[in-house]
């Protein structure tokens, strides 16, 4: 097992891993809309992530996607993310065995966080929010805060690819 970690102020908190996967556990995590109609099955009002649980020598690992991980007990992998409490958190791998390279995809979240600055501009250029309305100030502060947190979270998955492959 060997860790490493960047040297870039962005990525201080990303570290990546390789080692041997052992004791894998899959699992599910899926969440149904409410409104959903009883009778409808479709997979359209289900949102699912993918859990992958293993070690990594003796560090614990955790990864969350939107599709499953393509690993297997005794693959060699490298994951590269952040640690939270004592387990890392997996933003992307690579299994040398398989020849697969995952993670979420980061040029979507970036997309996203440049909608809801636009979203905000436009409220700080309303009327409203000049009239010193409080519900758009709300809204102007809201759609900032997550489109800083979706920027930052493509560069953090930037980042990991970038340690992944090196």
């Amino acid at each position: 097992m060997s860790v490493s970690n960047p040297s870039t102020l962005l990525s201080d908190s990303i570290s990546a891993i390789s080692g041997t996967v052992s004791n894998l556990n899959h699992s599910v995590l899926e969440y149904v809309n409410p409104e959903k109609p009883t009778h409808d099955h479709s997979s359209v009002y289900y949102q699912r992530f993918f859990i992958s649980q293993f070690n990594l020598g003796d560090k614990a690992i955790k990864a969350k996607f939107s599709t499953p991980m393509k690993i297997a007990d005794g693959d060699q992998v490298v994951v590269s993310g952040y640690l939270k409490g004592s387990t890392l958190q997996v933003l992307a791998y690579s299994n040398q065995t398989q020849q697969v390279i995952g993670n979420e995809n980061w040029i979507v979240l970036c997309l996203g966080a440049l909608f809801f600055f636009a979203v905000a501009i436009g409220l700080l250029n309303s009327q409203l929010l000049i009239d010193g309305a409080l519900i758009p100030k709300l809204f102007l502060f809201g759609f900032t805060l997550i489109g800083i947190y979706m920027g930052y979270r493509a560069l953090l998955i930037r980042e990991a690819l970038k340690l992944i492959s090196s």
